[in-house]
């Protein structure tokens, strides 16, 4: 069986809570829900204008991040713990069903 590396759970959560979390995709979140469509996935949930806006500004944040991976680990390490504290009760990475030989 396969076993999570806690060191990249905490990095891929706080990963993910820099780079989308707070991110646009915040914005889209915070309005109404549609009633006429709300869950149903034949429909869009959001603009093609909000999706760019939502995946540049991850990409963005995601390369400043491993940046700092690289070349200054204080500011990444002090960017791993601002973002530990409100993802540590987030759920951990599902890799049962990867296929990948780890």
């Amino acid at each position: 069986m396969k076993k999570i590396d806690p060191q990249l759970t905490v990095e891929a959560k706080a990963i993910v809570a820099l780079a989308f979390r707070n991110g646009p995709i915040e914005d889209v979140h915070a309005g109404k829900t549609c009633t006429a469509c709300a869950g149903n996935p034949e429909f869009s949930h959001i603009t093609d204008d909000e999706m760019k806006s939502i995946m540049k500004a991850a990409v963005n944040a995601v390369y400043k991040l491993l940046w700092a991976r690289e070349h200054d680990r204080e500011t990444f390490r002090k960017q791993m713990r601002l973002a530990e504290r409100y993802t540590s009760r987030w759920d951990d990475p599902d890799i049962s069903n990867w296929n990948t030989a780890q």
